[in-house]
């Protein structure tokens, strides 16, 4: 069965949501993500997608703290992405509380140093991070599009031991236009044994159904969840240990 994975985006310490990664289109949900947090974990969600926004317009990482609290007062798994660019910022973020840390920069800007934290912390806490818009890669907060596409990116990391990619669809996020059902086909009929997790416009438990028939391995819920499209209770059956 899919996993449901509740995103946390946090800019400024408070939990917003973007537009398509444009940090002018901006909505603040709450001003405290641990009140969120809890609330996930109190309707049986075990894991949490979170996004420092600051840090990844910043390529540091900064609300290591924010991720300290939250890692401290639930026993939520969180995967942290967002401004990992050195060996400190890795650090930090598994100091900080964090299962898992999502990767995507540094896979293509530095690809030795990617090898490198793979070899150190192995494949079941390193995600690799494949954003994409029109199926070619986009980094440093969704800012820059490179000129690599996706399937030939995922081939390359995919021989290096990668085993969970995180693929958000940026033309989708933020936008409750449904998922980039296609894209993701087409990624698990080429990869068959890749543990998926799509993100990007999911907006409906139909949705839901959709992808856990393809086979996707988790779906990251964000602004239907905020936005009453998705709520706990929708969520429920996905929820059971």
């Amino acid at each position: 069965m899919i996993e449901i994975i509740p995103a946390i985006d946090i800019l400024e310490g408070k939990c917003v949501r973007l537009e398509q990664g444009d940090y002018r289109m901006k909505k603040v949900y709450d001003a405290d993500p641990l009140k969120v947090a809890l609330s996930f974990q109190e309707n049986g969600i075990t894991r949490l997608h979170m996004v420092d926004l600051d840090g990844a317009r910043s390529s540091h990482v900064i609300n290591w703290g924010v991720l300290e609290r939250l890692s401290a007062r639930t026993s939520l798994k969180i995967n942290f992405g967002g401004g990992i660019k050195t060996d400190d910022d890795l650090h930090i973020v598994f100091e900080s509380g964090a299962s898992m840390a999502t990767i995507g920069s540094i896979a293509i800007k530095d690809k030795e140093l990617f090898n490198s934290w793979m070899f150190a912390y192995g494949p079941e806490k390193i995600i690799l991070g494949a954003d994409v818009k029109d199926r070619m890669i986009v980094i440093s907060g969704w800012q820059e599009v490179t000129d690599i596409e996706i399937i030939p990116f995922l081939t390359e990391y995919l021989a290096h031991g990668v085993k969970e990619v995180l693929c958000t669809d940026v033309s989708k996020d933020g936008m409750l236009l449904g998922a980039s059902f296609e894209l993701y086909n087409m990624i698990r009929e080429k990869f068959p044994s890749i543990r998926l997790l799509a993100s990007g416009g999911i907006t409906s438990v139909a949705d839901l159904e959709k992808l856990d028939a393809m086979g996707v391995y988790g779906a990251v819920i964000g602004k239907a969840y905020y936005e009453g499209r998705l709520t706990l209770k929708d969520l429920g059956k996905y929820t059971q240990s």
